[in-house]
């Protein structure tokens, strides 16, 4: 099953990466428009200019609103970003297929229909001390079993389940699941160690697998996905045969 997983991942990653397209007028247009906002820092028009929610590194809160953008503008993009958007040329920036366009392989990623943001795969320092802070808390609220890892990088409720996965120290991924009734200071009723990490693609998208003894825990993390498509998904096989799949709705820290 691994293996059969892998050589599919490779595919879709060549064809994602052979879908570049030529830039029509109006959609260089839109890229125009932005880095010319981003220049004169309009941030009033910029926030029009977004696709929300916006998704940050857990345990970051997405962006929700225009209101929202407004007050974490300079969390997010920082001086650099900024710099590295309005100095961009027309050559930098990449349709790839439905996924949208990007600039230099995937830090920004715009919706190719309306031209807005809809992804952003970059941490400024003051999101990263951010971040750092929240972690420190999200530890001191988690059972006992759970306070040792790297970095949590994932969290999201099913139908039927709360579910985290974190980074340890030697850089595996560890799953943690509970009843959707029950928090994150309980005991888990399942562990599982030893995960590993693939990416899809540099539009942000990634897998983690997990196997315990006859089942194959995956998680589906779709950064860049179509409107109808979840955002997470948990796939449970049991000897390559789907036992369980449900959709899940991603927690940021609140």
């Amino acid at each position: 099953m691994k293996i059969r997983f892998l050589v599919l991942l490779l595919f879709v990653s060549k064809i994602g990466l052979s879908q570049s397209e030529t830039l029509d007028p109006l959609k260089i247009s839109n890229i125009n428009t932005l880095i010319s906002l981003f220049e004169a820092k309009n941030i009033d028009q910029l926030a029009k200019h977004i696709n929300y929610p916006l998704n940050r590194e857990y345990p970051l809160p997405s962006i929700k609103n225009e209101v929202d953008f407004k007050q974490r503008f300079s969390e997010v993009f920082d001086d650099k970003l900024v710099a590295l958007i309005v100095n961009s040329k027309t050559e930098q920036w990449e349709e790839v297929g439905w996924r949208g366009i990007m600039l230099n392989d995937g830090i920004i990623w715009i919706d190719s229909t309306n031209g807005k943001i809809k992804a952003i795969n970059y941490e400024s320092e003051t999101e990263r001390k951010n971040r750092t802070a929240l972690i420190a808390m999200d530890k001191e609220n988690l059972h006992s079993s759970l306070k040792a890892f790297e970095n949590p990088t994932l969290k999201f409720k099913t139908k039927n389940h709360l579910i985290r996965i974190d980074q340890l120290a030697n850089n595996t991924y560890r799953y943690a699941s509970w009843n959707i009734t029950d928090n994150e200071s309980s005991k888990p009723d399942l562990i599982l160690n030893d995960g590993y990490y693939e990416f899809q693609g540099n539009g942000g998208n990634y897998v983690i697998i997990f196997t315990n003894e006859l089942h194959t825990y995956t998680i589906y993390r779709n950064s860049i996905s179509k409107d109808e498509e979840p955002k997470v998904t948990l796939e449970v096989l049991k000897s390559d045969q789907v036992v369980l799949t449900e959709n899940g709705k991603l927690m940021d820290k609140n």
